[in-house]
């Protein structure tokens, strides 16, 4: 039925169609009559007629190397937008693989016309049409698990440009780069030089029409002597060479004006300057046949030595093998100018005019192989096709390895067309945190191709994902749940992380500035600023002491022994004497005393807790008399480098009667389970060390737990501590 009518067909389904396996004789035909009452009055964007268009790729699959079954595969492809369901429709009538093929490539020019819509809208932003480019490219690699995705899209873009020259239309600027920097490369890397040669040239000629008006002038200029001196060469070395018994056929090598002007522009050459404007290819049975024809080359011509290249030794990376020389010959008495010869077999001649096309004879026939499409056991044809594709890939990734594009990338677009590069297997969730962060945190539900869907749903290649976000609000701990499925991206997940760690912090600054505001009204210092406070103490700024603050890791009297004036000192005449400790003399609080002083309050400090046999010294407060610190302790540290006058000399004293007990802080690290806490505390309760205090918090699987212990020696706390570590999960315990 017409395109024109406005009217999408829907084929029934009988049972007879629906039993009948498919056949693949005369697919050609079956295909063309399938599709002609649906496109034959098309037009195309170009104006293309779409009937005669898959006329024109068809011919240009089978010069490729194509089936037939291939050729009729490309008027499919135009049959799928007027059909409601193309993929059961096709697979019925012409089986799975076609069916994919079709769809699949379908999707593909969808994508490709988007992003060009998408790059034409922002032309102005210069750097983002490149990055645009670039992710074409790589979503068209990313469809290309099935080669014949590939080969299609490449008859169709040539044909584009054949039939916009011949008909003088103008191609828009977005197409033309397109094929330029997408299409001819991939087709030079998949080795299919004809087709290469032809999209640069056309595309070419529409990006620059003057430059390449300009070297096409100059070809044509003297043509009719060059040909004549060409031909003169041709025949002279095809007769010598057979006098010599190699069988060659030696021929003319077509002109490529784009590698002309990029040979030009590279080596800043004038025109007259590029040898390979005037070639001939030589043909001979085997590689034996090369190097004697090079040999007899060499000895009657004169060879340009820097201009040698042996790519049958040194085959390119895309598998092409030939010998390339510059001679000059002596044509009537006088040296002529300077010409190339190519000299390669049959064989490398027909991998350099169809590359990994020549080929695919293997998908058409066998039981299911590559990328589910069918294969017969030609392992070596495969392996040729998947080196050139992954060897693509890595032209793509700046010659990266491990980054696989066929197996752990897939390209979404925005609602803009934009394409998003991301993981196999992410979410909309993942989407929205690579477009921007903001955006991933206030994510709160998404259309994928219009359509509502769950936030865990895995994309694929080619969807269009819409968020849909929260004014405010931030992300779910839910997302982290690997069970759950909600992303896919390491980059997400950590932002993710990266949200709730903040509002931690957030909850400890908060914290530590209440506290940190309380004691400044309690001392009647409200007016000073809390950034010169937290500057006075060695921070860098207020939030780093209400951190510390608030986790419990810095102390309060450390602010009010900063906030108190410093008391008078002594004066020697006033008569104070200091008495000298007796043997017998009672220990002060907590069995400790002041070296060479007696009668002086002492008390432990509680930002270290010291107990017996730590190593310790004394710090006089305002006040509250001698401060006793571990000499390990931070803060003693902090407090003696500011006033180390006030630091003196202390020692565990003697006890009578029962030990004293000391409260010290365990620090234990862990991870979380149900149980853990219990576990912990049964291994204190059997060493008789008593538990007065627990705090514990939980984040990302690990649990951090402080338990406050009662010891008289802290030497035997290290030993539990061992025991400590003993537990299932536990990765540390230690004193605080």
């Amino acid at each position: 039925m017409p395109a024109s009518d406005g009217i999408v067909v829907d084929y029934p389904l009988s049972a007879a169609t629906a039993e009948r396996s498919p056949v693949m004789e005369n697919m050609l035909a079956r295909a063309r009559a399938f599709a002609e009452p649906l496109i034959v009055d098309e037009l195309l964007d170009t104006g293309e007629n779409a009937l005669a268009h898959a006329d024109a790729v068809a011919a240009i699959v089978k010069k490729m190397g194509g089936s037939e079954a291939m050729q009729g595969a490309s008027y499919l492809v135009y049959a799928c937008s007027h059909l409601n369901r193309p993929q059961e429709v096709i697979a019925k009538v012409f089986g799975d693989n076609f069916a994919a093929l079709a769809v699949e490539t379908t999707k593909l020019v969808r994508v490709q016309e988007q992003a060009r819509a998408a790059a034409r809208a922002h032309q102005n932003e210069g750097a983002g049409a490149g990055a645009q480019t670039e992710n074409v490219r790589k979503m068209l690699l990313a469809f290309s698990r099935d080669l014949r995705v590939v080969m299609l899209r490449l008859a169709s873009r040539l044909q584009t440009l054949r039939y916009a020259a011949a008909s003088k239309k103008p191609v828009p600027e977005g197409v033309a780069r397109e094929s330029l920097q997408v299409f001819a490369p991939l087709a030079n890397r998949l080795g299919i030089w004809q087709v290469k040669w032809e999209i640069e040239d056309l595309s070419f000629r529409f990006l620059e029409p003057e430059t390449y008006k300009l070297i096409a002038r100059l070809l044509d200029e003297k043509r009719i002597e060059r040909e004549s001196y060409v031909e003169q060469l041709r025949s002279r070395l095809e007769s010598e060479l057979h006098s010599e018994g190699i069988r060659a056929v030696v021929q003319g090598r077509p002109k490529n004006i784009y590698s002309i002007v990029k040979k030009m522009r590279g080596k800043s050459l004038d025109f007259a300057q590029v040898f390979d404007i005037l070639a001939l290819r030589v043909v001979v049975p085997d590689v034996k046949d090369c190097y004697a024809a090079l040999a007899w080359v060499h000895s009657h011509f004169q060879p340009i030595d820097e201009e040698f290249d042996d790519y049958i030794a040194r085959p390119k990376p895309n598998g092409y093998q030939s010998l390339h020389t510059v001679v000059r010959a002596l044509v009537d008495g006088q040296v002529g100018k300077p010409i190339e010869i190519q000299i390669r077999t049959e064989e490398m001649h027909d991998h350099a005019e169809h590359g990994v096309a020549a080929h695919w004879a293997y998908k058409e026939a066998g039981h299911k192989g590559y990328a589910g499409v069918w294969a017969s056991g030609e392992y070596d044809a495969k392996i040729a096709v998947l080196r050139q594709l992954l060897a693509w890939e890595r032209d793509l990734s700046g010659g990266l390895q491990g980054q696989g594009l066929f197996d752990d990338r897939i390209y979404v677009l925005t609602p803009d067309a934009a394409i998003v590069e991301l993981p196999q297997g992410a979410t909309p969730v993942d989407f929205a945190y690579t477009v921007h962060t903001t955006l991933g945190h206030r994510c709160r539900g998404a259309r994928v191709d219009g359509a509502m869907v769950p936030l865990n749903t895995p994309l694929s290649n080619g969807q269009t994902v819409e968020v849909i976000a929260a004014k405010e609000g931030g992300p779910s701990r839910d997302w982290l749940n690997a069970e759950l499925g909600y992303l896919a991206s390491h980059r997400a997940r950590a932002k993710v992380r990266a949200w709730f760690n903040a509002q931690i912090t957030h909850e400890t600054v908060a914290r530590g500035r209440e506290a940190v505001e309380k004691l400044l009204q309690r001392e009647g210092r409200t007016a000073m600023r809390l950034e010169d406070l937290a500057s006075q103490l060695g921070f860098k700024s207020a939030d780093q002491l209400f951190e510390v603050v608030g986790k419990d890791e810095f102390s309060l009297r450390n602010i009010e022994t900063l906030l108190r004036p410093p008391e008078p000192p002594a004066n020697p005449d006033d008569g104070v004497q200091i008495k000298k400790p007796r043997a017998s003399e009672k220990a002060g609080k907590g069995g400790v005393l002041v070296v060479g002083v007696s009668s002086l309050m002492t008390q432990l400090a509680k930002c270290c807790k010291p107990a017996p046999p730590d190593a310790i010294a004394g710090f006089v407060t305002r006040g509250h008399g001698v401060s006793v610190h571990r000499v390990d302790c931070s803060n003693f540290r902090t407090m003696a480098s500011r006033d180390g006058e006030r630091v003196i000399d202390v020692e565990w004293g003697a006890t009578k009667g029962e030990a004293p007990v000391y409260a010290v802080d365990v620090a234990v690290e862990a991870a979380d389970r149900q149980g853990l806490l219990r576990d912990i505390s049964d291994v204190f309760a059997r060493e008789k060390m008593n538990v007065i205090g627990v705090q514990t918090q939980s984040v990302k699987g690990t649990a951090w737990m402080t338990f406050t212990v009662e010891i008289a020696d802290a030497a035997r706390l290290a030993l539990v501590l061992n025991v400590v570590t003993a537990v299932a999960g536990v990765r540390s315990a230690r004193r605080r």
